[in-house]
């Protein structure tokens, strides 16, 4: 889930574009154009700030004062901006019309009805997954379940592989709109929304998906997702770990 950082400013124009003879031909051509290479201001910020939020670098109330965004991004204000409220939309950043914005705390409460929409979602994407899952899915899914499985508890690749692991189950529903929902809620869990849970058990509990799976059983799949997910709620108050 890599995506590109470094701004790409708008295409320059180019000699011999539309309106611009060419030497030797006096034909014209069509200006080239790098559209896929852009990057607006804006998402570039954007995307640097969500993931020093959900990496855990800005913590929950850390000011997010636009000046030094703005002198640390080398951007001015109004891509700074835009990116706040953009942040505030996914329940990353709060603002209060004194203090201005800073990193959103999530409170107990709110985190365990996250988890609960998250279980209703995530249980949809793993049933609509199953019928429509090829060999080819089942076998990065199994790829990917191996992987998590021979991580340590203290493995560094852990929350991301799971994270892999969860996605491409649901990657498989071929619900774009279902796949941004999740993703947005996810963001919302410091650490991710496995924080918390023994590594054992989370290694179980995929096996026992990993079969599910296999054998095509839709209900069971939908079962043992929405049990995996409410799991968590009962670690929301103890010191959270892998």
């Amino acid at each position: 889930m890599s995506e590109t950082r470094d701004h790409a400013g708008p295409a320059p124009y180019l000699p011999g574009g539309s309106g611009d003879p060419v030497d030797g031909g006096g034909a014209e051509r069509p200006a080239r154009r790098t559209a896929r290479n852009y990057v607006s201001k804006s998402n570039m910020v954007t995307d640097a700030l969500r993931e020093l939020i959900t990496d855990g670098q800005f913590s929950p109330g850390t000011p997010l004062r636009q000046r030094q965004l703005a002198k640390q991004f080398d951007v001015s204000y109004t891509p700074v901006r835009e990116a706040l409220r953009r942040l505030e939309s996914e329940g990353l950043v709060v603002t209060d019309v004194h203090r201005g914005a800073s990193v959103a705390r999530a409170e107990s409460e709110e985190l365990e009805e996250n988890y609960r929409i998250l279980a209703a979602l995530e249980s949809l994407a793993g049933s609509l997954a199953v019928a429509k899952m090829t060999d080819e899915d089942m076998a990065e899914i199994e790829d990917l379940y191996q992987q998590v499985a021979a991580c340590n508890p203290d493995d560094g690749r852990f929350a991301e592989l799971n994270r892999r692991f969860h996605f491409r189950v649901y990657e498989c529903a071929r619900s774009p709109m279902l796949l941004l929902l999740m993703r947005l809620l996810w963001r919302s869990f410091p650490g991710g929304p496995q924080a918390g849970r023994p590594h054992a058990e989370s290694l179980e509990q995929h096996a026992h998906l990993l079969t599910a799976l296999k054998h095509r059983d839709e209900e069971q799949v939908a079962a043992l997702i929405r049990e995996h997910v409410l799991g968590s709620i009962r670690y929301l108050r103890r010191p959270r770990g892998r």
